[in-house]
C-alpha cells in the first residue's frame, strides 16, 4: 500500500538517556502491519507524546523527577518529518514543567497553548506553542492540595491528565489523589487557569484519564484505583460536571487491578478501557443518553496496558503494553466492537504513548 495511505504514528516509552524511547512508524490499516520509519534516543523517559495538528511538531514529556534526576520533569518541542521511506527529529527546545512526574499533555483547540500534568507534585502548568515550534515561557502554573482514603496512592494530590472542553472556555484536571475532575476557566489569550469548581468522583476511585463524546455532553472517566468507568454530563453553559454513572472495567473484583487509558471511536458509539493487572481492554457501547452498557472485556495481547489508541479506519486499536516492552495490533470485529488477537507485534522500550499523526501528515 502506498505511504500515502499509510497512517504515520509515534510510540514513546520509558527508555533511559541514550535507549530508543521514541519511534515513527507507518501503520497499513489493511493488514495491521506496522514499520518503522526512524527513532530517537536523546530523550529521557518520554513516557507521553502529542502531535501538533499543523503535521510538523511533537510534544514529549520527559518524566522524571527531582530526587532521581536531580531536576523536575521537562517538556521537550520536537521537529520531525516523515516520507515513504524514512522518519526524523530534531528537538527544537525544551522547558521545565516545574514539577516532579510529568505524566501527561494536552493541547488546546487553538493550537496554541499546551497543558501539562505532573503526577507526583499534584500540579499543572501551561505554555505557549510559539510560531516556530517551540515553548515559550510559562504562562500559569497552579498546585493542588489535600489527599484521598487510599492511604497508599491519595496520601496527597496528583494531577494525572487534562482535557479542553470542546468550547476551549474551560481545562479540566483529573487528580487522582483528590478523587476530582479540577475545573479551570481557560483564558485562551492569556494561557492562563482561573478555578471554577470541581466534579467529584466516587471516594478512593482515582480518576486518571477522561475522553469526551462527541455530543460535547457528556464526559466518560477511567478511574484508576478502583477499576470503573464514570459517565458525567457536562453542562457547557455553566461548566459544570455531575456524575450519572459508575460502572466496573472488570469481570470480578481485583485489587491488583489498576485502569489506565480511555479512548472513544469517532462515532461516540464505544468507548474502551485498558486494564492493567487483568491485562485487558473493557468495551462499552453508549446510548442516545449517554449511557454506558458493558459489551465484553477481551485479552489486550501483552502485559499492562498503559496506553492503547484506535486506528484510523476503526479496524484496528494499537496496545502499548508496558511491562512486555511491546505494542500489539489487535482487530475490531464489527460494531459489536469484539477484540481479536493481536495480528501484529512492534518492539517498543516500555511503550507509553501511541499517537497518530494529523491526517495531512500521514
Amino acid at each position: 500500500m502506498p505511504a500515502s495511505n499509510q497512517p504515520l504514528l509515534f510510540i514513546s516509552g520509558y527508555a533511559s538517556a541514550g535507549q530508543v524511547g521514541l519511534q515513527a512508524c507507518r501503520f497499513d490499516p489493511v493488514t495491521g502491519a506496522l514499520s518503522v520509519l526512524g527513532s530517537f534516543s536523546a530523550l529521557e523517559k518520554p513516557g507521553y507524546v502529542v502531535a501538533h495538528p499543523n503535521g510538523r511538531w511533537l510534544y514529549a514529556a520527559s518524566e522524571i523527577a527531582k530526587a532521581e534526576a536531580g531536576r523536575y520533569g521537562e517538556v521537550f518541542a520536537l521537529r520531525y518529518a516523515a516520507d515513504a521511506e524514512r522518519a526524523s527529529f530534531e528537538v527544537i527546545n525544551h522547558q521545565s514543567s516545574r514539577g516532579d512526574s510529568p505524566c501527561h499533555l494536552r493541547l488546546d483547540h487553538t493550537g496554541r497553548w499546551l497543558l501539562v500534568a505532573n503526577y507526583t507534585s499534584g500540579t499543572a502548568a501551561i505554555y505557549p506553542i510559539q510560531e516556530d515550534g517551540s515553548l515559550g515561557e510559562m504562562t500559569d502554573f497552579v498546585e493542588h492540595h489535600g489527599h484521598g482514603p487510599n492511604a497508599g496512592r491519595q496520601e496527597a494530590a496528583h494531577a494525572h491528565s487534562s482535557i479542553v472542553t470542546p468550547d476551549n472556555r474551560y481545562a479540566i484536571v483529573a487528580d487522582l489523589g483528590l478523587d476530582q475532575l479540577v475545573i479551570y476557566a481557560l483564558d485562551a489569550a492569556a494561557g492562563k487557569l482561573r478555578p471554577h469548581g470541581h466534579g467529584d468522583a466516587e471516594p478512593g476511585a482515582g480518576p486518571r484519564h477522561t475522553a469526551f463524546q462527541p455530543d460535547h455532553q457528556h464526559l466518560y472517566v477511567a478511574n484508576e484505583l478502583n477499576s470503573t468507568i464514570a459517565l458525567y454530563d457536562y453542562d457547557a453553559a455553566a461548566g459544570t460536571l455531575t456524575r450519572q454513572q459508575v460502572l466496573s472495567t472488570l469481570p470480578a473484583p481485583d485489587p491488583n487491578n489498576t485502569v489506565a487509558d480511555i479512548h472513544m471511536d469517532p462515532a461516540g458509539q464505544r468507548v474502551f478501557v485498558s486494564n492493567r493487572g487483568h491485562n485487558s481492554l473493557a468495551v462499552f457501547t453508549i446510548g442516545a443518553d449517554g449511557r454506558l452498557a458493558p459489551a465484553g472485556i477481551y485479552a489486550c495481547g501483552g502485559n499492562w496496558p498503559r496506553n492503547f489508541a484506535l486506528a484510523p479506519g476503526g479496524r484496528f486499536v494499537l496496545v502499548g503494553n508496558q511491562y512486555s516492552d511491546v505494542v500489539s495490533v489487535l482487530p475490531l470485529d464489527g460494531p459489536a466492537g469484539l477484540i481479536g488477537s493481536a495480528v501484529a507485534t512492534l518492539a517498543a522500550i516500555q511503550p507509553g504513548c501511541i499517537e497518530f499523526a494529523p491526517d495531512h501528515a500521514a
